[in-house]
């Protein structure tokens, strides 16, 4: 488990670490010529060169695994319900997410016989009474209830046996539990 975990540190730190050296190599060149977006050819060879790096061929085993085939088999299965970003009808089997989780607040859905991490992100803690948690309605359901979800995104990691949905809609019997909060000022 430790290992698992040590991989995925290393994969964001290593992730963290070309975007901290393109950033320098932006502020170099901005000086003297404008910023061009990366092409198709660029990214890939960002990713060919972190895929032989220790942590991109631990990836690249995890993903032609057993587990790792089976988590992108699931993906597969909801990938034109989040591109389209159309409703998912799922059932909550689990009220917190798999030990060792790292995600913040999420629950254990299933969506066509298929297990998913449904997760919101870190709860904030609420210093305002009068502030209503976001999460509040959430907090109230129960294994079993049939909810319907939207999001744009789904996620897989090594440490999880399961994709990851990121919740940005959910509604329990028509009516809307949980909208994500667009963010303000970017990231």
């Amino acid at each position: 488990m430790k290992k698992i975990h040590c991989t995925w540190v290393t994969i964001l730190l290593v992730a963290v670490g070309l975007v901290i050296s393109n950033c320098d190599n932006k502020k170099e060149t901005t000086s003297t010529s404008p910023s061009k977006p990366m092409t198709a050819s660029d990214k890939k060879a960002i990713v060919k060169k972190w895929e032989a790096t220790p942590s991109g061929i631990k990836y690249n085993h995890w993903k032609t695994s057993t587990a790792g085939k089976k988590v992108f088999a699931s993906t597969a299965k909801i990938r034109k319900s989040i591109n389209e970003y159309t409703n998912l009808e799922a059932v909550v089997t689990s009220l917190s997410l798999p030990p060792g989780s790292m995600l913040g607040f999420g629950l254990m859905i299933r969506i066509h016989d298929e297990d998913y991490i449904l997760a919101f992100g870190p709860e904030k803690s609420v210093s305002n009474s009068n502030t209503a948690n976001e999460f509040t309605y959430l907090h109230r359901l129960k294994v079993n209830d049939k909810i319907m979800i939207r999001s744009h995104f789904v996620s897989h990691a090594p440490k999880y046996s399961y994709p990851i949905i990121a919740g940005n809609c959910v509604e329990l019997n028509g009516k809307t539990i949980y909208k994500r909060i667009v963010r303000k000022g970017g990231c």
